[in-house]
């Protein structure tokens, strides 16, 4: 007994040591970098405080480790305004030398990218690359009017200004990305001054650099790249699942598959699929966090579930579904606005996503309203009632909920009833039986395949 009352106490212990250990182990640190190598941190996707830590920490362990230089391979939509601000913060004060290259071919350093890029030592950018931002607009997609309105500009303009005077940029050019919401290509930019130069791979970028004497911290360093070895440095598995929740798509998809669970849990009572729904929206609020969400596109959907619920408890013929997927439809492809300071993100849910997922949910709510009906179809149980309240009649079949030991939880008509064996025996969760006897709301029942047995 003791060895028991033992094992239950250092199970929740054991538990809960467990699952820090896979934290740390998803959290760790990869390799480190070899002494005079050039470290590559690969960033990528909307500017989120994960991605101003990973820089942060990237750039503080390659000096750590020796390296050479730092190159920030950058491909962004834009993203958090008090993000670019620490990330900004990080190139401008950074220990070592940092080269900001927008690659590969296809790529951009649209809103908050140009300001990252302007900040860095050395700024290049690939071929059919672009950089630009927005001008601030409100979270209608309208311009900001009166003294707000001036307050944002304002405060971006002066922003962008001391990063180009910071890194002699043509000021000029970099307050046009922002009055103006300028975007240019990359050879307009490196006409104008604003990027140091073009390279197609890391090799030619390197070459290019080589020799070059930047202003790291008030004091001359000469780069030393060509010919050097160069090191990836990743994020880690926790900070690239943390990174993806702000994918556009990825919190469109996790915010539908939440609602799936909450409906689901609502249509037949089982926890997991309620807990899972639940955690599913808390990691799509998550990514929202981060993105031009359009409350009007959430409350379209939002909608649409109101509708679903309702579908199964009034009798419309299926008009409130339809309604509800035509208002998730909609809601998909409003549910992100236009960017509402000039570092926030242009994302929109993709076409196909919208297709695909409006078509699941038309596929689920079918489901949900077949075996809906077919149960509202099924031949009611006479339930007889008596002072001491209602009476099942013997012989009516039910499932097992929890497990009867002898005593436990079954399913009959409709609704869930405490019970329990009437030879005592155990009878796990899932299994047919069938009621033989009453002790007032306690049903006395037995095993169905000990009922056909007896026959």
């Amino acid at each position: 007994m003791k060895t028991r009352a033992l094992s239950r106490v250092l199970a929740p212990l054991q538990a809960a040591c467990l699952f820090v250990g896979l934290i740390l182990l998803l959290a760790a640190p990869t390799r480190a970098a070899t002494p005079g190598a050039v470290v590559i941190l690969p960033t990528t996707g909307v500017v989120d405080q994960v991605m101003a830590s990973y820089l942060n920490d990237g750039i503080a362990r390659a000096h750590r480790e020796g390296a050479a230089a730092v190159v920030v391979r950058l491909d962004t939509p834009g993203g958090s305004l008090d993000s670019t601000r620490e990330i900004v913060k990080t190139l401008l004060e950074a220990p070592l030398p940092v080269v900001v290259w927008v690659a590969p071919s296809g790529s951009r350093a649209a809103s908050a990218g140009t300001f990252i890029t302007l900040a860095a030592h050395v700024a290049a950018m690939a071929p059919g690359t672009n950089i630009g931002a927005a001008t601030p607009v409100s979270g209608q997609g309208e311009d900001i009017e009166g003294a707000l309105g001036d307050k944002v500009l304002n405060d971006a303009i002066a922003s962008i200004t001391a990063i180009a005077e910071s890194r002699g940029r043509p000021v000029e050019w970099a307050v046009s990305t922002v009055e103006k919401a300028a975007s240019y290509t990359v050879d307009e930019a490196l006409a104008a001054g604003a990027i140091d130069l073009k390279a197609a791979s890391i090799e030619e970028l390197l070459t290019a650099i080589d020799g070059m004497t930047v202003q790291v911290n008030g004091q001359p360093v000469t780069l030393e790249t060509e010919g050097a070895s160069t090191e990836e440095l990743p994020m880690n598995p926790l900070q690239q699942f943390l990174h993806l929740l702000t994918d556009p798509n990825i919190a469109f998809i996790l915010f539908t598959i939440g609602f799936y669970g909450i409906i689901f849990e609502l249509q037949s009572p089982n926890f997991v699929t309620g807990i899972l729904g639940a955690i599913a929206l808390i990691l799509a609020f998550i990514g929202f966090g981060s993105l031009p969400l359009n409350i009007g596109g959430l409350l379209l959907i939002g909608l649409a579930i109101v509708m679903f619920v309702l579908e199964l408890t009034v009798t419309s013929h299926g008009l409130l579904a339809i309604a509800g997927i035509v208002c998730f439809a909609l809601g998909a492809a409003a549910l992100y606005t236009e960017p509402g300071t000039p570092t926030a993100p242009d994302v929109a849910v993709a076409t196909p996503i919208i297709v695909v997922m409006t078509a699941l949910t038309a596929a689920f709510m079918t489901m949900v309203l077949y075996f809906a009906l077919r149960t509202h179809k099924l031949a009611p149980v006479a339930i007889g009632g008596t002072s001491q309240g209602p009476v099942i009649p013997l012989g009516t079949p039910a499932a097992v909920r929890r497990p009867l030991a002898p005593e436990g939880s079954v399913y009959a008509v409709g609704e869930e009833w405490t019970a329990r064996t009437v030879d005592g025996a155990a009878i796990p969760r899932g299994t047919p039986v069938r009621v033989v006897g009453q002790d007032g709301l306690t049903l006395l029942v037995e095993s169905a395949d000990a009922t056909s047995a007896g026959v």
